[in-house]
């Protein structure tokens, strides 16, 4: 049990490499949206070291650091200790000097020799000569740099204003160009998952088909697809600037921290941030677990919609719409439970994030209020623990977000690791020409435990039509799909002229092959599109004679159907009746002139008048073809060149109408049977 935990685990974390990989082609844009994410840092640190400097200037008293007051009134009274022959005048002029160091405030000096300093450096135009502004462009001006009041001059005041405004403005525009890139790459990432769950869908074989559930496909190309989609796309910009404004925050409180030597924020920080993470992590795991099994039970709605919609006239002949509803009900209140409780854990992270956020700053302000703190000093502290903390709450929306995607993903994978698809050999040949024969040679076939043909063998020549007839189960249609190659014999061989057609390659093999199956399959398009479906370079000639060749020609234009050819068919055919889907299919097959046709029950949807007029157009195309026909009907195949009686996956009989019918065995049966309920 420990093992399989273990490969859990760590399939789920190959779930986050896997979708990074399909970002490598768009790695440009998510490059310009990464150093995007790093100038959304870089500016907003540069801001956060600009907010003490402001806040200094109109607090000139925070500007001497914490403890100041006190510091100078030592200085004071040591000044006029050291000096006892001063005059009471000295000692009032050299108290008031040290306690109101207009002309040598230390800050302000500092201030004014960088700004003289990127002048010279930079060729700025201005210059800083004795505490005054030398200003030459764009017009020439000059003011003192402290005022009488000792503070910065208000002209000073606005450029560090407009420096952090141009910093803001740097780190806004940082922001959309990378939410834009880093979400274009995430809808084009999820575009290329979806085509690629579509692609692998349809190329696995049939006996996949066979077990899944249809439903259950859908929700996973479009409700999983959907959940990476809207995580990704609006995670991954998130993800990729949320860190480094955090990072930015955390460089300016410690560099803040340093700056006043106050470490007891950065204390602080070290006790929240795993007391943060943790619950976290913890909350993340669980929400993953959770939405994985919402994806299940979503899983099982589109099921039951799928499953309905398609049987829909079964459910109004037995009247069981209130049935349906109830079932659908009941399955879709237990997948609104699982997304009821993934939804509780996703919003408990980002209260729990604030709380405790909360609780730390207000400790820090209380402690900073005992120790008096200065404004100039709290806002170099707090500043960028307020600013961090959008970040920070981004980055818990992603971190839930991030986990339900993840569910999906794993769903996702699981599906894209499954493969079915029939093997092709690598130097595997083209099939070009039919040339003399198909056989079957002791040919088994066993769909799960069940053998469904026991050694069969048989031989179909070109131009011959051999047709095979049996009762239900017995296993004609599965014949027709191994020759296809829609399913490959457990046992024995299929070979088209004396090669196993599974070393021929799949694409030329089923181009030489035309199925028309007995449940006529048409698509939602138009009546000439359908007819065309495999053949896109087909003209309309060449369809109408198709349909002509069909006996579908009259009733596409016989006014039934006002667009003629361009007529919607409607899902599966909806809009024609089942002889009219059944010839369509035909002329399908007819337009794409296959040198091998496979007529699984072709006729078996037809009324009297209809079947004779395809048979007739059958007769006319099987000319210069070789034909293997599956058949209730026995009418329709008396001329074949061959019938085989199956029973029980075996041969029974074989030979002509009139052969089977002199041996009064199990094909006599079969005629005699049919004939009485036909009469």
């Amino acid at each position: 049990m420990g093992r399989v935990s273990e490969n859990e685990r760590e399939f789920k974390a190959q779930s986050y490499f896997r979708l990074l990989k399909y970002a490598r082609p768009y790695w440009k844009r998510l490059t310009i949206g990464i150093v995007a994410g790093l100038l959304v840092g870089g500016s907003l640190f540069v801001s956060l070291l600009m907010i003490p400097q402001l806040v200094g200037v109109v607090d000139p008293a925070g500007r001497s650091g914490s403890g100041a007051p006190e510091r100078l009134e030592v200085e004071a009274l040591a000044t006029v200790a050291a000096n006892p022959d001063l005059t009471p005048e000295e000692r009032r002029r050299a108290i008031e000097e040290i306690l109101d160091p207009v002309d040598e405030d230390p800050q302000l000096t500092s201030m004014l020799r960088q700004a003289a300093a990127a002048a010279e450096r930079y060729n700025l135009p201005f210059r800083v000569v004795d505490r005054r502004i030398d200003v030459s462009w764009p017009v020439h001006f000059s003011f003192e740099a402290v005022g009488a009041n000792g503070q910065l001059a208000w002209q000073i005041f606005a450029v560090y204003v407009l420096i952090f405004v141009l910093a803001w403005l740097l780190k806004n525009v940082a922001t959309y160009i990378n939410h834009y890139c880093t979400r274009w790459v995430g809808a084009k990432v999820v575009a290329d998952l979806r085509e690629e769950i579509f692609r692998k869908l349809v190329n696995q074989s049939m006996r996949f088909f066979g077990n899944m559930d249809v439903g259950h496909l859908i929700s996973r190309c479009t409700n999983d697809t959907s959940a990476i989609e809207n995580s990704v796309s609006d995670s991954i910009a998130d993800f990729t600037s949320a860190p480094i404004q955090i990072f930015a925050c955390l460089a300016a409180v410690l560099l803040a921290c340093r700056q006043y030597d106050s470490y007891s924020l950065v204390f602080i920080l070290i006790i929240g941030v795993p007391v943060v993470i943790l619950p976290i992590h913890v909350i993340g795991r669980r929400i993953r677990r959770v939405y994985k099994k919402s994806f299940a039970r979503i899983a099982e709605v589109f099921s039951r919609m799928h499953e309905v919609f398609t049987g829909i006239r079964v459910v109004k002949a037995y009247n069981t719409e209130a049935y349906e509803i109830q079932r659908f009900e009941l399955v879709n209140r237990l997948y609104l439970r699982q997304v009821i409780r993934a939804l509780r854990l996703q919003l408990l992270i980002s209260p729990a994030m604030e709380v405790v956020a909360v609780v730390a700053t207000l400790f820090f302000l209380v402690y900073s209020y005992s120790r008096g703190v200065s404004v100039t000093e709290l806002s170099a502290l707090l500043a960028p623990a307020f600013m961090a903390y959008q970040p920070i709450k981004s980055l818990s929306k992603v971190i839930a977000s991030l986990q339900r995607s993840m569910a999906a993903a794993d769903r996702y994978f699981n599906l894209i690791d499954t493969d079915t698809s029939l093997p092709e050999l690598p130097d595997a040949r083209e099939f070009t020409e039919f040339k003399n024969e198909i056989r079957l040679e002791k040919a088994e076939f066993r769909y799960d435990e069940r053998k469904i043909l026991d050694g069969i063998d048989f031989t179909i020549r070109k131009g011959q039509m051999i047709a095979v007839v049996g009762e239900t189960g017995s296993g004609k249609t599965t014949i027709a799909n191994l020759i296809a190659r829609f399913y490959d014999v457990t046992a024995g061989a299929v070979t088209i002229d004396g090669i196993d057609v599974r070393d021929y390659k799949l694409s030329s093999l089923r181009r030489m092959i035309g199925v028309v199956t007995q449940d006529a399959i048409l698509f939602n398009d138009t009546i000439a599109n359908n007819i065309a479906y495999g053949c896109p370079e087909a003209t309309r000639e060449e369809i109408i004679t198709a349909a002509k060749l069909a006996n579908a020609h009259e009733f596409i234009v016989g006014g039934r159907h006002p667009a003629g050819y361009d007529a919607e068919v409607g899902d599966k055919g909806f809009k024609l009746s089942g002889g009219e889907k059944q010839r369509i299919a035909i002329a399908r097959a007819i337009l794409r002139n296959p040198p091998i046709l496979i007529l699984d029950e072709a006729t078996s949807a037809l009324d009297t008048v209809t079947e004779k007029l395809v048979q007739e157009a059958l007769t006319r195309v099987m000319a210069n073809r070789t034909v293997f026909a599956i058949a209730h009907r026995l009418s329709t195949i008396r001329h074949a060149d061959r019938i085989i009686v199956l029973r029980h996956g075996k041969v029974a009989e074989a030979g002509t109408h009139q052969e089977l019918m002199a041996l009064n065995g199990l094909y006599r049966k079969l005629h005699d049977t049919q004939f009485e309920l036909d009469a």
